[in-house]
């Protein structure tokens, strides 16, 4: 393997580290013991499901090409997966907030575990049937976990800004160092032990299984609106007037569907951006790089939530900034490089430059998921908090859809421009937030004062 690779990781890990074991007290927020078993308890959930779901991603494609389908069957099965995730996730997971966010963690678990057992059959339509439940379960898995964990850190009496900690170390475990491990891992069970492609979505299964079991006996239930009297279709009409009323709720969301959008996107587009020419790339090496670069951006966002100042409304600006630059150097190079005529080799001079910045926009992914989780704690009201977070990703779901559905009609440099302009867009729109919420914030401040100074004047009529 080329030294380049090397230093790129040995960089990473090197910066990782020295982060990490510099942290001071003033870098770390003092928690009681009551929290530090809570939160333990749910990262090791977390990491548990994770563990599920990085197992099975390096091989879904791997798979299906092995039964035998080409591109284009393949790619419908993908887009019944974001499809099934727009449509019936939705509706399951906004299920959560009225039936309760442990049941949907549960069902996240079952559905995932049917999704992997599907992958045995080589039949079409059974790998579409699991297609689906995946979807199902990415939507449970990105709007119940959390979901639970704001509710019962409020139940618990726990401070605010405690969750920011349990945030960060979510994405730097189960974002991070599970993704490296579960990647190793599946490379290991395919590769060194041969058991083939399906090995990797059995492992997945087991890990589910025992996170499920750590979950009915540890997790108590919470819900977001427990009432009768409300059937889904009120629920999603409240959920609509809160974004409809609330410009921050909005905004937030339109923010995370805009970044989300562009890392799927990016997703998709980053082997053959490293690869124009077919040349040999070791793509497992390379995603584990990537995920050490997303825990270098975790170990960033932790230091910046353990202090009051810059807020996390205002240093999301300038990341949405640098991502967005970093998605744009594909476009730059392509006009200031010449493109190889020679098909193979190693990697390129502009294959390298482009690795530095999507490692520095997969630092950027490490920041943006504790920040985004910090900014819904504070913004989405408790009620409805997984009825809105599952919202905010239907456009997310649409967009990828129309991506894979047109990845071959467009070049690859203007697939990477409208990452960019969407990135660009993202830190309008976070600049938009932070204002706004700067003017409720002071507007609170001056009720409260203005009612305390009542008080004072009157005491017998609070």
């Amino acid at each position: 393997m080329e030294i380049f690779y090397w230093v790129v990781f040995g960089g990473l890990a090197a910066i990782v580290a020295g982060l990490e074991l510099s942290k001071s007290n003033k870098d770390r927020i003092n928690t009681s013991s009551a929290f530090n078993s809570f939160k333990n308890n749910y990262l090791l959930v977390y990491s548990l499901m994770m563990a599920g779901d990085w197992l099975q991603g390096p091989y879904v494609y791997y798979l299906y090409s092995t039964y035998g389908f080409g591109k284009g069957e393949i790619g419908q099965l993908f887009i019944a997966g974001f499809g099934s995730s727009m449509l019936f996730g939705t509706i399951v997971g906004s299920l959560a907030d009225k039936q309760g966010r442990k049941r949907a963690s549960i069902t996240y678990c079952i559905t995932y575990i049917l999704s992997c057992i599907t992958k045995h059959s080589p039949q079409y339509r059974v790998l579409m049937v699991g297609r689906v439940l995946g979807g199902i379960a990415t939507s449970l898995l990105f709007s119940a976990f959390e979901s639970w964990l704001v509710a019962e850190h409020n139940k618990r009496g726990f401070e605010q800004q405690w969750l920011s900690v349990t945030f960060s170390k979510a994405i730097f475990l189960g974002n991070g160092l599970v993704a490296i491990i579960a990647g190793l891992f599946g490379n290991y069970l395919v590769d060194s032990l041969a058991l083939g492609p399906v090995a990797p979505f059995d492992a997945a299964a087991c890990f589910l299984a025992i996170g499920m079991a750590v979950i009915m006996s540890t997790w108590s239930e919470n819900y977001g609106d427990p009432s009768e009297n409300k059937d889904l279709l009120t629920q999603f009409k409240n959920a609509a007037s809160a974004i409809a009323s609330d410009e921050k709720i909005a905004l937030l969301g339109a923010i995370q569907s805009l970044f989300e959008g562009s890392m799927y996107t990016f997703v998709f587009l980053w082997t053959p951006a490293l690869s124009p020419n077919e040349e040999d790339i070791p793509h497992g090496f390379i995603f584990a790089t990537f995920m050490l670069a997303s825990m270098l951006g975790s170990s960033i966002a932790s230091r910046l939530l353990a202090h009051s100042s810059p807020k996390v409304e205002s240093y999301m600006q300038i990341v949405f900034v640098i991502s967005s630059a970093a998605l744009m150097l594909p476009v730059v190079t392509s006009f200031l490089v010449a493109p190889a005529g020679v098909k193979g080799g190693s990697i390129s001079f502009p294959g390298c430059i482009q690795l530095i910045g999507f490692c520095t926009f997969e630092a950027c992914v490490g920041i943006f998921w504790p920040s985004i989780m910090k900014m819904r704690s504070q913004y989405i009201p408790e009620e409805a908090r997984s009825t809105i977070m599952n919202f905010f990703r239907i456009p997310l779901n649409i967009f990828v859809c129309l991506v894979l559905y047109n990845v071959d009609a467009f070049p690859m440099t203007v697939m990477f421009g409208m990452c960019s302009v969407f990135l660009f867009v993202a830190s309008i729109l976070q600049r938009r937030l932070m204002n706004v919420a700067e003017v409720h914030r002071s507007r609170s401040q001056e009720w409260s004062a203005a009612k305390e100074m009542t008080s004072e004047v009157d005491p017998l009529n609070p």
